[in-house]
């Protein structure tokens, strides 16, 4: 990723975001288990920060190959 990650979980939206990607795609991935690792918190749902830099430089060397 080009700039910093939070410092804090980050929300669907967040995570829509800097991907750059449509909030409905977030969702999408969570049901069909492709996306980044999310977890409830509640009825909330969020990401690791680190969880979503290891799923983009995965989703990266996967393209390379």
């Amino acid at each position: 990723m080009s700039h910093s990650l939070p410092d804090r979980y980050l929300t669907p939206v967040d995570v829509a975001e800097l991907l750059g990607v449509p909030i409905e795609t977030i969702y999408q991935w969570r049901r069909k288990r492709t996306g980044p690792r999310g977890f409830r918190v509640g009825r909330h749902v969020r990401f690791d920060p680190t969880d979503v830099q290891t799923w983009v430089r995965a989703q990266m060397e996967g393209a390379a190959a």
